[in-house]
C-alpha cells in the first residue's frame, strides 16, 4: 500500500515536472516572441524617427528657401518701383526729344542765315583791320566759307566754327605777337621780324634791325620810322613776345584814335 502511495506521489511529481517544464518552454516561446515583437518595434520607431527627422530637415531647409526666396521678392519689388519712375523720367525724355526733332528743321533754317550774316561781318571786319596774320585770317575765313557747302558737316558744327573764328580775332586784341614776313621796304622785298601790340600797334624790323616801320591806319600803308628813335624799342618788344626778355614799358610810334563819325 505504501509502494503505491509512493509511485502516485513519484507520477504526480514527474507529470508535476513534466508539466512545469512544458510551461517554462512555452514561457519561454512567448518570451521570445515578445522579445522578437519588441524588437521589430523598436526597429520600425527608428525608422520612423529617421523619417521624421528627415522630414524635419527639409521643413527646416525649406523654411530657409523660403525666405530666402521672400527677400529676393521683395528686392525685386523695389527694383521693379524705381524701375517704373526711370521709364517714365524717360518717357518725358522721349517725349521732349521728339518735340525738339520736330524743331530741328525750323531752328536749322533760322540758323543758317545767321551763319552767312556773321562771316559777312567777319570778312568786312578782316578786311578792315590792321593787316596781320593776313595770310591766315583769310585762309581761315576760306575754309569756313567753304564748309558751308558741305552736307557733311552739320548746321551745329558750323555755327560752332563761326563762333570759333569770331574768338580768335578777339584774342588778336588781347596779345602780343611777333612772327616773320616780307615786305616792300624801301622798294625791295626784305625779310622782317613784325611786332604787334594787340590792335594798338602794328610795327616791322628788318632781320638785319636797320630799318623800322610801323603800320598806319588812316593811311593803309606802311610808313618808315626813325631807327635810332624806335629801333631799340622795337627790337626789345620782339624780344618780349618770344619771351626772350622780361615785360617792360615800351616807348613805341602809336597813333592817336580817331574821332567816330
Amino acid at each position: 500500500m505504501k509502494k503505491q502511495r509512493l509511485k502516485a506521489v513519484a507520477l504526480s511529481t514527474v507529470l508535476s515536472a513534466g508539466a512545469l517544464i512544458g510551461s517554462v518552454a512555452h514561457a519561454d516561446q512567448t518570451l521570445n516572441s515578445i522579445l522578437q515583437v519588441g524588437e521589430q518595434k523598436t526597429k520600425l520607431a527608428q525608422t520612423s524617427q529617421q523619417k521624421i527627422d528627415k522630414i524635419a530637415d527639409q521643413t527646416v531647409s525649406l523654411l530657409n528657401d523660403f525666405k530666402v526666396v521672400n527677400k529676393q521678392i521683395e528686392g525685386l519689388r523695389v527694383y521693379n518701383s524705381q524701375l517704373e519712375k526711370q521709364i517714365a523720367n524717360q518717357l518725358t525724355v522721349i517725349s521732349q526729344l521728339e518735340e525738339s526733332i520736330a524743331n530741328v528743321t525750323v531752328m536749322e533754317r533760322q540758323i543758317q542765315p545767321l551763319i552767312l550774316k556773321m562771316l559777312d561781318g567777319l570778312e568786312q571786319f578782316v578786311a578792315l583791320d590792321v593787316p596781320f596774320h593776313k595770310q591766315e585770317r583769310e585762309e581761315r575765313l576760306e575754309m569756313l566759307r567753304n564748309n558751308q557747302e558741305r552736307a557733311d558737316i552739320s548746321v551745329a558744327e558750323k555755327f560752332r566754327q563761326v563762333l570759333e573764328a569770331y574768338k580768335i580775332e578777339s584774342e588778336y586784341g588781347r596779345k602780343i605777337d611777333t612772327y616773320k614776313d616780307t615786305l616792300n621796304v624801301g622798294g625791295q622785298e626784305r625779310e622782317v621780324n613784325v611786332f604787334r601790340v594787340g590792335r594798338v600797334a602794328l610795327m616791322y624790323q628788318t632781320t638785319d634791325t636797320e630799318l623800322s616801320g610801323a603800320w598806319d591806319q588812316r593811311q593803309q600803308a606802311w610808313v618808315e620810322l626813325d631807327s635810332g628813335e624806335y629801333r631799340s624799342a622795337i627790337l626789345k618788344g620782339i624780344r618780349i613776345a618770344k619771351k626772350q626778355a622780361s615785360i617792360d614799358v615800351l616807348n613805341l610810334p602809336i597813333l592817336a584814335p580817331e574821332a567816330a563819325q
